[in-house]
């Protein structure tokens, strides 16, 4: 498996995309074993997609890209400005609110960094902020996004280690919030150091509030759906990811009347361009997680680990370092698909709740797609504004650190991630 691992490594290396590398590597497993047969990297390319609970995949991300083009981005725009343009750092603070608010649309931080930087970032330019640190707060600020549901990263890792998904919607929404509130202190801060002053003169008034508040309802609405739906025991996870694109259409077509011909036929093409990405890399995935189990690479990080420590938050520390270390390398989807195997039986093993390890993992394996060398949303982000690599990092790490001391915070204080579910589902 060594050999696997560093063919994989050295191929990340020279460029070529995530999900033939992983194929490729994978491929080297067999060639390495002539007693397994030729047929098996065929068979478990097939058999990945077969599982059920992957369609809530493509469908979610087919609601999201038809609730871009539905208008409910411009109006949670709005609101995000009318809550939080009076506070000191003006538009950055605007930006964080709105990843927030988008988490029930577009469930991925890269989408939604991208979108940010297109639509804000001119604006926090003229205004006076540095390519670097916009960059940063539209990078950062997405973290909140697939941590509120439906965010992908929470399937995946659901689907892949036989995890309520329910659970795990429900456990994204404290640790979001406290993510807001320690980015937006960090803006206020960094704000007031750098001169970036508020973009509105006062504050709103609750008129202004429930304008807008009404304007962005059906978008504030949506998560609401989904946990009630999943607690009522009216949809599966798959069930529930079809009504939401019967439901970001109905929104475009008759809500807000802005879903058009062409926008319908884009977020048909935007889908099937994400979706086709996602489920490839899903598929060659089953090629390199069968050499990892076959050759028992679980059982032996697990014995290498409780041979150290086995108390339980030491070892969530450990994995959450060395995910944050792996990620600046590997996308954060690869690693949820690559390491859930891994690390969800050795903690499950000392007692830890599966829900409360997915939502730290989660965040640390997402937090890789805003660190170089290969962070997808910071590449999205940078290319977008023009802005050096370089700058990027200097002027971020305010934002990586306090996203890193919320993560630590998470493990040592699971009543933080289960409190919610608990309530809605019932302790397990």
């Amino acid at each position: 498996m060594l050999i696997v691992t560093m063919a994989f490594l050295v191929l990340l290396a020279t460029g070529m995309p995530v999900a033939f590398a992983i194929g490729i590597a994978g491929a080297l497993f067999f060639a390495g074993n002539p007693d397994l047969p030729a047929t098996i990297p065929i068979q478990l390319t097939v058999s990945q997609t077969q599982n059920f609970a992957l369609l809530a995949v493509p469908l979610f991300i087919m609601a999201g890209n038809f609730m871009n083009q539905s208008g409910i981005t411009r109006r949670l725009l709005a609101l995000a400005a009318v809550l939080t343009g009076r506070l000191r750092g003006g538009l950055a603070q605007v930006s964080v609110v709105l990843s927030g608010l988008m988490g029930g649309v577009s469930g991925s931080c890269i989408a939604d960094a991208a979108m940010q930087a297109r639509m804000l970032g001119p604006e926090m330019q003229a205004r006076g902020f540095s390519k670097g640190y916009a960059a940063g707060i539209f990078s950062f600020g997405s973290l909140l996004t697939p941590i509120i549901p439906p965010g992908i990263g929470m399937i995946l890792y659901g689907t892949v280690g036989q995890v309520s998904i329910g659970r795990l919607f429900a456990a994204g929404f404290v640790p979001a919030f406290l993510l807001w509130i320690g980015l937006a202190l960090t803006i206020s801060l960094t704000a007031r150091h750098r001169g970036y002053g508020a973009e509105r003169a006062r504050r709103a008034s609750l008129r202004e509030i429930a304008g807008a508040a009404r304007a962005g309802l059906w978008a504030l609405l949506f998560p609401v759906f989904l946990l009630l739906g999943l607690r009522a025991g009216v949809f599966t996870p798959s069930e529930i990811g079809a009504f939401a694109v019967v439901y970001a259409v109905m929104v475009g077509v008759f809500a807000y009347r802005q879903l058009g011909r062409a926008g319908f036929r884009e977020a048909l093409e935007g889908s099937l361009s994400d979706v086709g990405a996602v489920m490839f890399l899903l598929a060659l995935s089953g090629i390199f997680s069968y050499g990892i189990v076959y050759d028992q690479v679980p059982d032996t990080i697990s014995g290498a680990i409780l041979g150290a420590t086995r108390n339980a938050d030491l070892v969530m520390l450990f994995i959450v370092l060395f995910v944050l270390a792996a990620g600046c390398f590997i996308d954060g989807a690869v690693l949820i698909i690559m390491l859930t195997p891994i690390f969800l039986p050795l903690v499950t093993e000392l007692g830890v709740d599966p829900v409360h390890f997915g939502i730290v993992f989660i965040v640390a394996a997402t937090i890789g797609n805003f660190t170089p060398p290969v962070g997808a949303a910071m590449y999205a982000v940078c290319s977008i504004l023009r802005c050096p690599i370089g700058l990027y990092t200097r002027e971020s790490w305010p934002f990586l650190l306090v996203v890193c001391l919320i993560a630590a915070g998470l493990i040592f204080i699971p009543g933080l991630v289960l409190w919610l579910p608990d309530l809605l589902f019932g302790p397990t």
